[in-house]
């Protein structure tokens, strides 16, 4: 299993620091399991395959350019600073 922690400051709050850990098997495209913290109080969740292809079909968005999307925004890191906006509600 791989995994990658990256520390965000939303636009929703910018004073704000979470941490955003996700997990995954065999690439993000088969489903990821996704943690957020703001040091105090954490949240789980998962998001599997389906709602994957989902997500992408909603948006009129090629599977594959979705996932590597979702790549870039959860776990690129400093390759992808600022090119991505976190809203917490």
């Amino acid at each position: 299993m791989e995994k990658t922690l990256n520390r965000i400051h939303p636009v929703s709050d910018p004073e704000a620091t979470y941490f955003l850990q996700v997990s995954w098997e065999k690439d993000l495209g088969t489903g990821f399991g996704i943690v957020l913290s703001d040091g105090q109080c954490a949240w789980t969740g998962t998001v599997s395959e389906a709602e994957i292809s989902r997500e992408a079909a909603d948006m009129e968005m090629n599977r594959e350019k979705y996932v590597e999307e979702l790549r870039k925004a959860l776990i690129a890191g400093e390759e992808s600073a600022g090119k991505y906006n976190f809203v917490i509600s």
